[in-house]
C-alpha cells in the first residue's frame, strides 16, 4: 500500500514539475520499488526481532537438533 501512494505522489510531483510522461512514469516507478523494498526489510527485521525475543526463543536449536537425530536412525 505504501508503494502505491509513494508511486501516486511522485506521479502528481512530476507532473507538477513539468516532466513529460516518460519521465513521470519512471519516477514513479522507481518510488515504488525503493517504498516496496524499504518495507519488505522493516517487516523483515521486525520478525527477526520477534523471533529472538519470543517466549519460544530457544526453541529453533532445539528443533534442529532433534531433526538431525532422527535422519541419522
Amino acid at each position: 500500500m505504501a508503494g502505491i501512494a509513494a508511486m501516486l505522489l511522485a506521479g502528481i510531483l512530476g507532473t507538477a514539475m513539468g516532466l513529460n510522461n516518460t519521465a513521470t512514469y519512471l519516477a514513479s516507478g522507481v518510488a515504488f520499488v525503493a517504498v516496496s523494498l524499504w518495507v519488505d526489510s522493516r517487516i523483515s527485521r521486525h520478525r527477526t526481532a520477534v523471533r529472538k525475543t519470543g517466549p519460544d526463543a530457544g526453541q529453533d536449536a532445539k528443533l534442529a537438533l532433534d531433526d538431525s537425530s532422527k535422519r541419522e536412525g
